[in-house]
């Protein structure tokens, strides 16, 4: 597995720490950029890069983009054939006791999500890095009602992104 990444200038930080800590655990990585600060940039032309190089290896190959919300990053991404990309924001805690599974890994084991969007001004670093750090270590859990809707996803994708 090999991550790309990337930001806009809302997302550039916190781009530069996850970055430290991929190469602090000797996760393949590419960083996509910007490399400098840039105030004026637009996330699509970053973004556009990381799900590019997914959707062209979406099984080995996953994506990190960051921005403001994390929302943006995600339409961006979904455009691209075979990426699908989700949103992460922060754990919900329901107040009226109800158990919530932990999102982030319910994106993978049912989703099969090769990308993640995360919001910069919604989560600290520890709380990005945690949720990376899930997001990179729980599988598809490869049931087949998750297989059939993954299929059902690239059935619907194969249609409309001709």
């Amino acid at each position: 597995m090999k991550i790309y990444i990337g930001s806009d200038h809302a997302g550039f930080e916190m781009k530069r720490e996850i970055v430290a800590f991929l190469r602090a655990k000797k996760i393949p990585h590419e960083d996509v950029g910007p490399i400098y600060f840039d105030p004026e940039d637009d996330y699509p032309d970053y973004v556009g890069k990381v799900a590019e190089a997914v959707s062209k290896d979406p099984v080995e190959a996953r994506g990190v983009v960051i921005g403001g919300s994390g929302q943006g990053e995600a339409m961006v991404a979904n455009k691209f054939p075979h990426v699908r990309a989700v949103v992460f924001n922060g754990q919900y805690k329901p107040e009226d006791g109800r158990f919530v599974p932990e999102e982030i890994m319910l994106t993978r084991q049912h989703n099969d999500s090769n990308i993640l969007a995360l919001g910069a001004r919604f989560l600290s670093i520890k709380e990005a890095v945690r949720a990376i750090e899930l997001w990179i270590n729980t599988p598809f859990s490869g049931e087949e009602r998750h297989i059939r809707r993954v299929e059902k996803i690239n059935k619907i994708e194969s249609i409309w992104m001709k």
